[in-house]
């Protein structure tokens, strides 16, 4: 009986103990452990992050913090080497006219004019297709229904000359890159006597025994000529009737400025403008070309073309115009350049777009001299009456030592009146920044970029730019062609 009994006390004390245990787990949980916070193994529940799906904003006084401190000195420094003063020296933000966020979190457009429900941002918790190079992933969340609401702000060196001049000459940003030097220029604009623009019209420039660049008119009548640095240019002709050139203006050697092939100093020729009959017959349609990146680090950007291009073209309409998308990789993947004609057919080309995916790469530059050769130098069916447009996506920058090929694409591009648009995606280095540029200068295009405020992606390089303005990318991208139609 004794025996009954103490083994009934034993349980008593264990179940006592266990008790006891069990209120000093409680009682910790309550207080906060190192652990709290936490989620349990199979929990669904995604872990809060301090910026959440909200956009980011630059500071009250719209500089970005990474930029910081280079402005005042470059733009000083550049000011006084070249007697510009510039309006534009500032780095700012105007998010309000462009794109603006409610105070119930949606994000409204300009051109949309209603708001639009910001896409679930993608993070360490959601499932995604890979754009690894392991398969045709997108990078997009699964499931996803609505397009990707990337962000980007344009810029366009040649509407603020003195601005881009200054940062030339204070070193702040420097040329040739990759072989293409926009730092000297003459810009020229035809017109007949009643003063009405003459676009189209064909334009070269003579370095004393030879034509050095060629340019065509656009829509506005004016054309942008480049200056060898090592020579000495004479005089500018046009295009005449039975399809060769004839004189139409003399020029004058600048003023000494300085070692011309140093970064340090531009030569500054003053704006010309030419009155004549018109020559060019009338632009009567577009050409409207995507030549885009596919190497790995692409997803977001193609998974936006596979979701938007329609949208896109639906917006721009069908009156008139031609779409051709081309696609390029590196050596060694699957394809280096991938090329398709133009057609009027949207549902092709959404095809092949729908076809591609991010894969290889690998190391940080990419085929574009290869790219940019095919679909502007060798390229055969771009109509010579068209208003043609290239918009470049990308986020690297060509091979070294493909200098002289990139000079003769960009340059063709210039001849025939090719208008190129990159467009720098996320991670992009210095160097693509200022090779997109000096293309975008040589060809009478703009320079357009991706920003961080959709929350989409990794980060997107800030540019060394004056004041801009951060819109949809499709609204962007539909307000420039519709600038650029004849």
């Amino acid at each position: 009986m004794k025996h009954k009994y103490k083994i009934l006390l034993s349980l008593l004390l264990v179940l006592c103990l266990a008790l006891s245990l069990a209120a000093c787990a409680a009682e910790r949980g309550a207080s906060g452990s190192p652990a709290e916070g936490r989620a349990s193994a199979g929990s669904t529940k995604a872990p809060e992050t301090a910026g959440g799906s909200e956009p980011v904003y630059r500071n009250d006084d719209g500089e970005s913090p990474a930029m910081e401190g280079w402005k005042e000195a470059s733009i000083a420094e550049g000011e006084a080497k070249s007697g510009f003063a510039s309006d534009g020296g500032s780095v700012s933000y105007d998010m309000a006219s462009s794109f603006t966020k409610s105070s119930a979190g949606e994000f409204k457009s300009a051109a949309e004019g209603e708001p639009d429900t910001p896409d679930t941002p993608v993070t360490p918790d959601t499932p995604v297709a890979p754009d690894d190079g392991d398969g045709p992933g997108s990078g997009l969340p699964i499931g996803e229904p609505e397009p990707l609401k990337l962000t980007a702000a344009e810029w366009k060196d040649n509407d603020n000359w003195p601005f881009f001049t200054n940062l030339v000459n204070a070193g702040t940003i420097a040329f040739p890159s990759f072989g293409l030097d926009p730092r000297n220029r003459i810009k020229v604009t035809l017109t007949d006597e009643a003063g009405n623009p003459l676009p189209g019209e064909k334009v070269a420039l003579l370095m004393e025994d030879y034509v050095a660049w060629q340019a065509r008119t656009d829509k506005d009548g004016v054309a942008f000529l480049f200056i060898d640095p090592a020579a000495v240019p004479t005089a500018i002709e046009v295009a005449d009737a039975e399809g060769g050139y004839e004189w139409a203006y003399t020029l004058e050697k600048p003023a000494d400025s300085g070692d011309p092939q140093s970064h340090e100093q531009t030569r500054f020729y003053e704006d010309v403008t030419i009155v004549r009959q018109p020559v060019a017959p009338a632009q009567t349609g577009m050409q409207i070309m995507f030549i885009v990146d596919t190497t790995g680090s692409m997803g977001d950007e193609i998974a936006y073309l596979q979701k938007d291009f329609s949208a896109i073209a639906e917006r721009v309409g069908s009156e008139g115009v031609a779409w051709s998308v081309n696609f390029y990789r590196d050596e060694g993947d699957e394809y280096v350049t991938r090329t398709n004609g133009f057609t009027s057919d949207v549902a092709e080309v959404q095809a092949k777009i729908n076809a591609e995916y991010a894969d290889g790469g690998g190391d940080t530059p990419e085929a574009v001299a290869e790219i940019l050769t095919e679909c502007l130098k060798e390229r055969t069916d771009w109509d010579e009456n068209a208003a043609k447009l290239a918009f470049l996506i990308f986020d690297a920058p060509p091979h070294k030592g493909k200098e002289a090929e990139l000079q003769a694409a960009v340059s063709a591009a210039a001849a025939k009146g090719i208008r190129l648009i990159p467009v720098v995606a996320s991670n992009a280095d210095r160097e693509t920044e200022l090779f997109g540029r000096a293309a975008a200068i040589l060809t009478g295009g703009t320079y357009v970029f991706l920003t961080d405020d959709s929350g989409i992606g990794d980060s997107h390089l800030e540019p060394i730019v004056g004041n801009y303005e951060v819109e949809l990318l499709q609204d962007l991208i539909v307000r420039v062609i519709d600038e650029n139609r004849p």
